[in-house]
């Protein structure tokens, strides 16, 4: 229990795909605008990372690991996440149309969104040698650093864009600095999770 908690922990905010690694910006600078929309967008990620990881891990290890067909990972991982991605599209559209409207073309990105791809492929990576279990706390808190920090970015972007700052920092060098800012803030927490349980 408490390696599946170390592992939630550490993917939220240690290693944190969006702050940490740069990995899915396209929609954390697309969607943060408004707090609905960007919650939205981060619990279709938190629930694709997850399903993808439940898919993507047993055709890894029993499927292309056992053929020695690993070489084709990349396109079999991004194959099933786009199914995915078009089965949750589908549900939203049907189920909540005004969270449809709001993710409008970003709700598709996830498809090509890095951060979902890269979690499934650190999931079977032979260097952590993940159980199935431990792949699904890694991809869930991988979803939670994704939601904590486009809610984050939300109430930033809520304040930076009702102040009057210099013309030269107005729209896309403000947003930058700010998600800067941000980042730097998540290397506090890899020392604080480590001796936690260390």
């Amino acid at each position: 229990m408490k390696t599946l908690v170390f592992i939630i922990l550490s993917a939220a905010l240690v290693n944190n795909y969006v702050l940490r690694q740069f990995l899915g910006i396209c929609s954390f600078l697309g969607v943060s605008r408004e707090l609905k929309s960007a919650s939205g967008m981060s619990y279709a990620v938190i629930v694709v990372m997850l399903i993808a990881t439940a898919v993507t891990y047993p055709i890894q290890k029993y499927l292309l690991d056992a053929n020695n067909l690993g070489f084709l990972q990349t396109v079999v991982f991004i194959l099933v996440i786009a199914a995915l991605v078009q089965l949750l599209e589908i549900a939203i559209k049907k189920y909540m149309p005004p969270l449809y409207r709001a993710l409008g073309v970003y709700l598709p990105l996830i498809t090509t969104n890095c951060a979902v791809l890269g979690v499934t492929i650190a999931n079977v990576a032979p260097d952590r040698a993940y159980t199935f279990a431990e792949a699904m706390m890694n991809a869930f808190g991988s979803g939670l650093g994704y939601l904590l920090a486009m809610v984050i970015f939300s109430g930033v972007r809520g304040h930076t864009e009702d102040a009057n700052p210099p013309k030269s920092f107005r729209g896309l060098p403000l947003t930058l600095i700010s998600a800067a800012i941000l980042s730097l803030s998540f290397f506090g927490f890899s020392g604080v999770v480590e001796n936690l349980f260390g």
